[in-house]
């Protein structure tokens, strides 16, 4: 009996060894390189709300946002991580997976903390613009503290990959493109050009001076803004035509339609960022790019990184509630279709992987909510500075000592207080009780305290990732849902929206993947805005940014 199991695991063993053998015999050579797409593509949509992906669902055509969501994969439940949630601070998030608290891009402006000095995000003294003789031109990514994926990209390609970013706003072009792009391209308002800095180069490649020749801007705007469907088929009909909601252009009696804009603009060409026209004329540089540049036919992955801008500028004059949003949403999703279409014809359907985001959303407007009963207002920071500021000098006889409110956050004087000799905590304290008495203000915060504030955890993870020593104030201002700043009182709250709060209106925001390398599905799991980097250096097969703390999301790719 033993001899014969000592037999049958002799067998046994020949007979797994033969199919060791056979299997090892039949597998697969090892791949002379790693796949990758021949171009990543992102879209940044400013201030678009993650609702208007499915508000206006009906009304898309099929090769726009409906094709993104029905062949790509969404993720449904993505926030951004971090306060203040503005256009800077977002659009660095999603390249480089990383948080104010570490890239330094706490805001569109700030304040350096061992200077007291204002300076915005991508100012840059040492260069000069290249297509225009105005200061617009002034910009560089230098006050970015760290890496994007772009460029992580360049540096796994040893610089043979080509990036370039494109925006009407020069951070929206710049940010993403990060510190090693062949170019960014932004808009200036002076010049009715394209333009760059001394950055990237010294003189503007052929193609972008042919595009610039065309007046583009012009053509545009002379074909007058009206909606694409008949007015009273749009959802948000109903309150058109309400000065108490809407901003209206300088120029008209009232917000409505049509909007002569052949009549408006009178040479002051900037006028287009307030129009979808915008969009379209960004996505036609795209092309450009694209087609000049000869994206996605390198031997390596090329990046385009786009932002649209002019959905921040007319959600900021109008409000969400409005036809005009409605319609440039309608208007974008078209532009959008003709562009993927575009990519599909050039550089291969299959071939490319684009990636569709926003920097924030916006909320109501607060009038529009307190007439639907639901509680709403702003808040005043400038005249709550001035009020500040009179109350510490009536106690310390020392004046301005608060400097800025930027940001939901009160900066010091701190060369005064040092100067005088007067205890920081103490004026901290005089603050915080002081603006705790205000009926907007649900939190006021130290931020040398943040771990011990009595506050929900989602809200102090927020503000910890936004804080900044070197660039944020001392103390953080939390308003109440519903609140944002504003000039005026509750009772005349302004016109249109903005953002940059914690609530989800402002932090809720769209994320949608599409093409090479990425599976069709949607995911309701919590994603954060500092996910995106990370997955887009996985399906790359990159490092991610140095300072990146996000996580792949491992659902999108394939």
């Amino acid at each position: 009996m033993k001899f014969k199991h000592l037999l049958l695991v002799s067998l046994s063993l020949v007979t797994l060894s033969a199919s060791a053998q056979n299997k090892k015999a039949v597998a697969p050579a090892a791949s002379s390189s790693i796949p990758r797409p021949k171009l990543v593509v992102g879209l940044v949509v400013d201030q678009m709300r993650w609702d208007y992906l499915y508000r206006y669902y009906d009304r898309y055509q099929s090769g726009g946002f409906k094709r993104m969501l029905n062949e790509g994969f969404t993720c449904d439940n993505t926030n951004i991580d971090y306060i203040p949630t503005v256009t800077a601070a977002g659009h660095t998030c999603i390249y480089t997976g990383s948080i104010p608290a570490i890239h330094g891009i706490v805001g569109n402006d700030f304040i350096i903390q061992a200077t007291g000095k204002s300076i915005y995000c991508t100012d840059d003294s040492t260069v000069t613009a290249v297509g225009s003789t105005s200061k617009a031109g002034q910009m560089s990514p230098r006050n970015l503290q760290v890496t994007t994926v772009t460029d992580e990209l360049k540096l796994a390609t040893n610089f043979r990959s080509k990036v370039i970013g494109i925006a009407l706003k020069d951070r929206g072009g710049i940010l993403p493109a990060g510190h090693t792009a062949n170019a960014a391209y932004w808009f200036d308002d002076a010049s009715g050009n394209w333009i760059t800095s001394t950055y990237y180069m010294n003189d503007l490649p052929a193609w972008v001076k042919k595009f610039n020749d065309q007046k583009i801007p012009e053509k545009y705007l002379k074909q007058d803004w009206n909606t694409l469907y008949p007015i009273n088929t749009y959802l948000q009909s109903a309150p058109d035509n309400s000065p108490r909601y809407e901003g209206k252009f300088a120029g008209m009696e009232a917000p409505t339609f049509p909007i002569k804009t052949s009549d408006l603009y009178k040479g002051k060409i900037g006028m287009i960022r307030s129009t979808p026209y915008g969009n379209s004329m960004t996505l036609d540089l795209a092309k450009a790019a694209v087609e000049s540049e000869q994206l996605g036919k390198n031997t390596v992955t090329d990046f385009l990184a786009v932002s649209l801008s002019s959905t921040d500028y007319i959600g900021h004059q109008f409000g969400p509630n409005s036809v005009e949003i409605e319609d440039t949403y309608l208007r974008l999703d078209r532009d959008i279709a003709t562009f993927l279409t575009y990519l599909d014809a050039t550089v291969g359907k299959g071939n490319y992987t684009v990636f569709l985001s926003a920097d924030h959303g916006a909320a109501h407007n607060p009038t529009f909510l307190k007439d639907h009963n639901i509680p709403a207002g702003t808040w005043d920071d400038g005249n709550t500075q001035k009020e500040l500021n009179t109350m510490l000098n009536d106690k310390f006889k020392v004046d301005h000592l608060v400097i800025s409110m930027d940001n939901y956050q009160v900066n010091f004087n701190n060369a005064a207080i040092k100067k005088a000799g007067i205890s920081e905590d103490a004026i901290k304290a005089d603050c915080i009780a002081y603006l705790q008495k205000q009926s907007q203000v649900a939190y006021a915060i130290d931020l040398q305290k943040i771990q011990s504030a009595n506050i929900p955890d989602d809200l102090r993870s927020m503000i910890i990732n936004g804080y900044n020593a070197e660039h944020s104030g001392v103390i953080q201002i939390i308003l109440k849902p519903g609140y944002f700043t504003g000039h005026g009182t509750n009772d005349r709250a302004s016109t249109g929206t903005t953002h940059g709060t914690w609530a989800p209106y402002d932090s809720h925001i769209p994320l949608v993947f599409m093409g090479w390398g990425v599976k069709h599905g949607s995911l309701n799991r919590q994603t954060h805005m500092t996910d995106i980097s990370a997955t887009i250096a996985a399906l790359l097969h990159i490092q991610a940014p140095d300072g990146n703390v996000g996580k792949v999301i491992s659902e999108v790719i394939k």
